[in-house]
C-alpha cells in the first residue's frame, strides 16, 4: 500500500491507496511544533493493521517536512519515498517567473487535475485552504500561474477579530442571500461571497485561456480542499469536486519517480 501525505498549512491529510483505489483518508491537524517521534506516533496509530511499502509527500510547512524527513529516516528507511521538491519528475512544466515559488501542492494539483479532467481543454483548480489557490493548467498540462486569495476561515477570524460585535458562526448555508439576522448575514456574506469570488476570478481566467488557446476545449473547474464542500453547489463556475486530488497527484508522482505507470494507467 502508498501512504501519500499532504502537509498544509492548517491541516495534513493522508490517504493510503491500494492499486489505484484510495483505501481510507485522514485528515489531522499541522502543528510545525510535532517532532519526528510526535508524527511517527499519530501516523503509526492511524495505520495500525495497514502494510506500508511506500510513501509520497508534500509539503507548503518547510518545519514540518524537515521533521517528516527524520521520520523517514528513522522508522521507515527501507521504504521507497518520493518527496515533492526540486529534482523530483512531475511531467508539470513551471510557466511562470519563478518556478521556485510555486508551492508543492499546486504543482501535484496541475498534475492531477491535467490527468484526470484535462483530456478535452484546459483546467482550473480551486483549491479551498488555508488560502484560496486558483491554479491555471494549460491543455498539455502546463501550469500557467494563477490567484491566490484570503481563505475562507481566517477570513471570517479576521472580520470577528477586529469588528466588536461580530462573532465567528458556523459556516453553513443560510435559509437565503438576505440575513434575518447577525448570524445569518454573516453566512451569506461569506459562503454566497466566497462563491461570487470564485466566479469573478474563473470568468476572467476563462477569458484569457480562450484568447491563450483559441478552439482548445472547454476548460474545467475542479474544486479540491477543506472547504470546497461550502462553496461547491453555490458557484456557478465549479464543475467537478475532487476532495482527494493532492493525494491522487502524490500517487501519480510516485509512480513516475517509481518506474511504474500502473497507478496512472488505472486512472486513465
Amino acid at each position: 500500500m502508498l501512504l501519500t501525505i499532504d502537509i498544509g498549512n492548517t491541516n495534513t491529510v493522508l490517504g493510503v491507496f491500494e492499486g489505484s483505489t484510495i483505501v481510507q483518508t485522514w485528515r489531522v491537524k499541522t502543528d510545525p511544533r510535532d517532532t519526528a517521534d510526535e508524527l511517527w506516533l499519530r501516523f503509526h496509530s492511524l495505520l495500525d493493521g495497514l502494510t506500508i511499502d511506500g510513501l509520497s509527500i508534500c509539503s507548503t510547512v518547510p518545519a514540518s517536512l524537515r521533521e517528516i524527513r527524520h521520520m523517514i529516516w528513522r522508522y521507515y528507511s527501507d521504504l521507497p519515498t518520493t518527496i515533492v521538491e526540486p529534482g523530483i519528475k512531475t511531467g508539470v512544466p513551471l510557466l511562470v517567473d519563478n518556478p521556485k515559488e510555486i508551492g508543492a501542492d499546486r504543482i501535484v494539483n496541475t498534475l492531477a487535475a491535467h490527468t484526470l479532467f484535462g483530456a478535452d481543454g484546459p483546467s482550473i483548480v480551486v483549491d479551498f485552504g488555508t488560502s484560496t489557490n486558483l491554479d491555471v493548467v494549460s491543455p498539455k498540462g502546463e501550469f500557467l500561474g494563477g490567484a491566490l486569495a484570503p481563505g475562507i476561515e481566517i477570513s471570517v477570524e479576521a472580520l470577528a477579530a477586529r469588528a466588536a460585535q461580530l462573532r465567528k458562526v458556523e459556516l453553513v448555508k443560510p435559509r437565503s442571500v438576505i440575513g434575518k439576522n447577525t448570524v445569518e448575514a454573516l453566512q451569506s456574506g461569506t459562503i454566497y461571497g466566497f462563491a461570487g469570488q470564485v466566479d469573478g476570478l474563473v470568468n476572467r481566467i476563462i477569458d484569457e485561456l480562450e484568447l491563450l488557446y483559441p478552439g482548445s476545449g472547454r476548460t474545467t473547474v475542479v474544486a479540491t480542499g477543506g472547504l470546497a464542500p461550502l462553496v461547491f453547489g453555490i458557484s456557478t463556475t465549479l464543475d467537478e469536486h475532487e476532495p482527494n486530488l493532492t493525494l491522487l497527484g502524490l500517487a501519480l508522482i510516485f509512480d513516475r519517480n517509481s518506474g511504474s505507470q500502473s497507478f496512472q494507467d488505472k486512472v486513465l
